[in-house]
């Protein structure tokens, strides 16, 4: 299961808990993984039970290294499907932007590898919590491509 949703009782209700459960990859975002993220933040936005959404990734290396770009490379190379880039980058940004937005508080608990669209995730919520070990990186600024995610809005305010 690529994303974990659990519902934890609290003193106000109840929290969220999205969980990023792909260890081996870093917690690399797929489409897989937006679409079941988004369609939890959908149903928590209007569940009056869900006071707070905690967001973290599982295992101990990552919160989320970006996006996972092998079906990317291959869209692109003409070996996979054409319209995946276009399709993941609308669910990404999408995903950021409702985070962003959310109507309750959202926490990031961020550790260890944080880089591109999982920057934009943690920039997104409400509140961030960063570990001692976290690395946050825009790495697709080295290879000409411009910081997505809303990172030159944030970038700039850090």
């Amino acid at each position: 299961m690529p994303v974990e949703v659990q519902e934890l009782p609290c003193r106000e209700g109840h929290i969220g808990l999205l969980t990023l459960n792909s260890p081996d990859t870093l917690n690399a975002l797929t489409e897989e993984m937006i679409i079941q993220a988004q369609e939890a933040l959908d149903a928590w936005a209007e569940d009056d039970r869900i006071c707070l959404v905690v967001l973290r990734g599982a295992g101990d290396r990552a919160f989320c290294a970006g996006g996972n770009i092998r079906t990317l490379y291959d869209a692109l190379k003409g070996q996979g499907d054409a319209e995946a880039p276009a399709r993941f980058f609308t669910r990404e940004y999408r995903l950021d932007f409702c985070v962003h937005r959310f109507p309750k508080p959202v926490i990031g608990l961020a550790h260890g590898i944080v880089m591109g669209g999982g920057l934009g995730l943690l920039s997104a919520c409400r509140y961030r919590l960063v570990t001692p070990d976290v690395t946050l990186a825009m790495p697709e600024i080295s290879i000409g491509l411009f910081p997505d995610v809303g990172a030159s809005w944030f970038l700039n305010r850090l």
